[in-house]
């Protein structure tokens, strides 16, 4: 294959034609002279004749050109072009060992990949060698041959992770497999990202190979992209885009989805050409980016393209009052000022203006805010001071900074008795010099803070010594005096700062310290560890919650692997095999642990220490043959130059000449052999255009309704099913048809869907006699209402929905035989998967098939047996199998699950296999005619 170009070539060796060309240029270079028109006078005719010997013309330059390039085009042919060719095969008869990256990175192309390794199998099943499979998330694992038949079922059932592979875990086996094999072909299946110690690891396995040949798969497919660093910040949400390579410009979208998985909105993102990060910016109210608990990548299918958050990271809003009068005269010297500035980067700030502080905080407790500052505020009294106490016990936070009114006020909303007056630099109850911080409390949330040595205090308010001071105090000075005090009420917290919040009584607004500890206190608002003591916190760091739903390696939520291990409360790496992506914890308070940790960035990886190893690209398409285009274009230079031929030879003239009667032949028969082509040619599209495509290969097919929204789920949920099959089982089945029941022949399919519309237009009865007719010759129609939630109630109730009454109009008209719910030991039980229900969206319906007779001495066991080889014509649900099937072009499902369990889309689809193998198989399985054989063969 030409490097940068998915061009490769059947038979290379012929290329070294192309050398021929100079010595054909040297031979085109020469032509006959053209003739001489000579008059030829008998009297005349020795003189006229030109008595010296004249040598040949030189060829024009552009028609040597033009016959160089005919020869290259030969030449090129016969070596046999094809664009994006298969991976170049070796002449090595040696088993094959595949490393498969399958981590997240690989998860947006792994079809691609799975496309490139089973051409890798098909050729060592050719040759009939071994294949090994190591994928790389298997760490230290053993690694084996196994016949290649086995492997493609191996590879067919691999799905990649969701977390990031270490892929150095994975060198010993590897080295212990290279040590035990002497040869082996090694193919490498990259997704040339490198996450962290992809150098390391490189290195390693070059050291490992030594001179062992090793052949890189990776580019010709986009890189992969990852959502990290998501930040609530003020006016709107931000995340980090990621991407590996830099060499284009990029756009894209991310979306924003809640809890119940609606979409709340867009953000775009935009790479320049040198970009490997960009930012995507939901600018949304906070009451609704605090509703974000899904973030994702459009059109971008991998775990590391999804980003989870939970209560830690919505923005708390935060109610400011303050009493003091320089709010209004000097705003810039006042204490809500200073608050505000503080705040205002991890928090939105709603602003008492103008109003008296009974009422800002009356108006705030309206709002239910998760926290309020007052700012030098008295005593509250009354109806609001209840209100205010009952806000805390419920688990607000309030947080007040020490002034005049507070220092002279009785109020019993602070966390330790206070003392009247306060004390001042100077006054009775003064200090040498302003007093500096001198620690923090281990148990508060101040804990491993650097204590500033620039804040200095020069007054304060004086807390009343007693027992309970000390396990109340965050912060303290010099002289031991509290700076922060707290204390718990019910599931709330009051925490008071005994200096201002100017810089009247000190220097700590302006520090960075004051922003730090203001962040960690927003931090506990509207978070359970409010309520909680300081032991009970740091136990909960110790405590460890259950997996609630995770991601798989393609972004979508599936239920927990029996793998899955509790995840401490206070996790805050990137996600790992026993803590995959996803939610942990119950839903009133789960904690999200994401793919990628907020650090993390995407590079390429460097595969230069590998200098023996060739490289290749996946392929994304089957390989075209470019001879046929290449040969036409040959024949058209060969026809110019025989064009170009005849008018520098005067052949045209000639041509002139001839008789009319020769000429008008020769004009004739061109136009019939023309005529002719062009017969054969429409002939050849007429009969390629009457063709069903159905008759090429096996598809499912479902009836046009006319409905647009339902046409779309079933020809959604057929495609899916489609997908499904192919991966799941030998079924490579071509895309869905919709069918106009009317006029299209329906022979050519053995199952199709009808969905059933209520107050549709009835088929004619033309249209009936003609399904009538595919169902008796051996097709098969599954009738879904798709109602079973709004069916009455009752042990009928079922065939009194809206869809079964329209369906019973359409049956009316055809020879419908003896329907029966489907019996637990039926052949669709047990055709693929093993199976107790026929689920769709719903999973309240029945399924019905045709009953089957049985005669008085036949068990009930073995009615399945019965029919043969025979298939019920008639299959009728009502749990919406094509609804559940449904997925749209970024792979996420179009239609919830109704009240159903984590697994119920998995087992609609698990039900589909099983009716689409009962359509096409009969009831074989039924059959018990072999089972001794095949016990005997098995050794049981």
């Amino acid at each position: 294959m030409i490097a940068g170009l998915p061009l490769g070539f059947a038979e290379p060796l012929v290329l070294i034609g192309l050398l021929t060309l100079p010595v054909l240029w040297w031979l085109l270079r020469m032509i006959p002279p053209r003739p001489r028109r000579i008059d030829f006078p008998p009297t005349r005719l020795l003189l006229e004749i030109a008595p010296k010997e004249e040598t040949p013309a030189r060829t024009p330059w552009w028609l040597t050109l033009m016959r160089l390039t005919l020869a290259a085009l030969i030449i090129i042919a016969a070596a046999g072009p094809l664009w994006h060719p298969p991976l170049a095969a070796t002449q090595s008869q040696a088993p094959v060992a595949m490393l498969i990256d399958d981590g997240w990175a690989a998860a947006s192309t792994w079809d691609a990949r799975v496309r490139t390794a089973d051409e890798i199998i098909a050729r060592a099943a050719d040759d009939r060698r071994a294949v090994a499979l190591i994928p790389l998330s298997s760490g230290p694992r053993d690694i084996s041959f196994e016949p290649a038949e086995s492997a493609r079922v191996r590879l067919h059932q691999m799905q990649p992770v969701p977390y990031t592979v270490t892929r150095a875990e994975a060198l010993p086996a590897i080295s212990r497999f290279l040590a035990a094999t002497h040869d082996v072909e090694l193919v490498w299946l990259s997704d040339a990202t490198d996450l962290g110690h992809g150098s390391e690891f490189v290195k390693e396995l070059a050291r490992t190979l030594g001179q062992r040949p090793l052949t890189i798969v990776a580019g010709g497919i986009p890189g992969p992209r990852a959502l990290t660093a998501a930040d609530n910040a003020a006016g709107g949400l931000s995340v980090k885009v990621l991407r590996a390579v830099s060499e284009f410009e990029e756009t894209g979208t991310a979306r924003a989805f809640d809890l119940k998985g609606l979409s709340l909105g867009d953000a775009p993102f935009a790479f320049k050409a040198t970009d490997r990060e960009a930012e995507a910016r939901f600018d949304l109210p906070v009451e609704i980016r605090n509703d974000i608990a899904r973030v994702e990548i459009v059109s971008e299918r991998s775990a590391g393209a999804v980003q989870l958050l939970d209560k830690r990271w919505r923005r708390r809003t935060v109610g400011i009052v303050s009493a003091a009068t320089v709010d209004t005269d000097q705003p810039l010297l006042s204490s809500s000022y200073y608050i505000q500035r503080a705040l205002n980067p991890f928090a939105d700030i709603r602003l008492a203006q103008g109003e008296s502080p009974t009422d800002a905080v009356t108006q705030f407790l309206d709002q239910k805010l998760p926290m309020l500052v007052l700012a030098d505020v008295g005593t509250i009294s009354g109806e609001t001071h209840d209100r205010l106490a009952q806000w805390v016990d419920d688990g607000g936070v309030l947080v007040r900074f020490a002034g005049p009114r507070l220092a002279a006020s009785d109020d019993d909303l602070v966390p330790v008795k206070l003392r009247r007056g306060g004390r001042i630099l100077g006054g009775s109850l003064s200090w040498d010099k302003p007093q500096p911080l001198a620690a923090f409390s281990r148990e508060s949330p101040f804990n491993g803070m650097p204590v500033p040595d620039d804040v200095t205090v020069t007054r304060q308010v004086l807390a009343e010594p007693d027992a309970t001071l000390s396990n109340n105090t965050w912060a303290t000075l010099a002289d031991g005096t509290p700076l922060v005090t707290a204390a718990r009420h019910g599931k709330g917290l009051v925490v008071l700062f005994h200096v201002t919040g100017d810089t009247r009584w000190s220097n700590l607004p302006l520090s960075g310290s004051f922003v730090e500890m203001l962040k960690r206190i927003v931090d506990l608002a509207g978070t359970t560890d409010v309520a909680k003591s300081e032991d009970e916190k740091a136990g909960a760091a110790h405590e460890a919650v259950p997996p609630s739903r995770v991601l798989d390696g393609f972004g979508t939520f599936i239920a927990p692997p029996s793998t899955v291990r509790p995840v401490p409360t206070d996790y805050s790496g990137s996600a790992t095999a026993d803590h995959p992506p996803g939610f942990y914890g119950s839903s009133e308070s789960f904690f999200a642990v994401n793919t990628l940790a907020v650090s993390d960035r995407l590079s390429p990886l460097d595969f230069s220490p590998l200098a023996n190893a060739s490289h290749e690209i996946y392929r994304t398409s089957e390989p075209l043959d470019l001879r046929g285009p290449i040969f036409l274009g040959a024949l058209g230079l060969f026809l110019l130059d025989t064009l170009v031929v005849l008018v520098l030879g005067g052949g045209i003239q000639r041509l002139m000449t001839w008789r009319p009667s020769r000429a008008a032949a020769a004009v004739m028969i061109g136009f019939a052999l023309l005529a002719l082509t062009i017969v054969q040619v429409a002939a050849q599209n007429a009969t390629g255009a009457n063709v069903p495509p159905a008759t090429l290969d096996t598809r499912l097919a479902y009836i046009v309704t006319g409905d647009s929204e339902v046409d779309s789920i079933s020809k959604a949920g057929l495609a899916g099913l489609t997908l499904f099959l192919a991966q799941r089982t030998a079924l490579e089945a071509g895309d869905p048809i919709g069918l106009d029941v009317a006029h299209d022949e329906l022979a050519f399919y053995p199952l199709i869907y009808w969905p059933i519309v209520p107050g549709a237009p009835r088929p004619s009865e033309d249209a009936l006699k003609r399904v009538d007719s595919y169902m008796k010759n051996g097709g098969t129609v599954l009738f879904d209402t798709r109602d079973a939630v709004v069916a009455p109630p009752g042990p009928s109730g079922e065939t009194q929905s809206p869809g079964m009454v329209e369906l019973r109009k359409i049956l009316s008209s055809l020879d419908i035989p003896q329907l029966e719910p489907v019996p637990r030991d039926h052949v669709l039980t047990k055709t693929f998967y093993l199976l107790r229900d026929f689920p769709g969206r719903f999973n309240s319906g029945q399924l019905w098939v045709e009953a089957l007779p049985a005669t008085e001495d036949e068990e009930q066991s073995n009615r399945p047996a019965r029919g043969g080889d025979g298939v019920s014509s008639i299959i009728i649900t009502s749990n919406d199998l094509a609804g559940a099937w449904a997925a749209g072009s970024d792979g996420q499902p179009m239609l919830p699950m109704v009240d159903g369990e984590p697994r119920q889309r998995e087992f609609a689809f698990r039900a589909g296999v099983n009716i689409v193998m009962y359509t096409l198989t009969g009831n074989y399985k039924a059959d018990q005619v072999h089972v001794p054989a095949l016990l005997e063969r098995l050794g049981q």
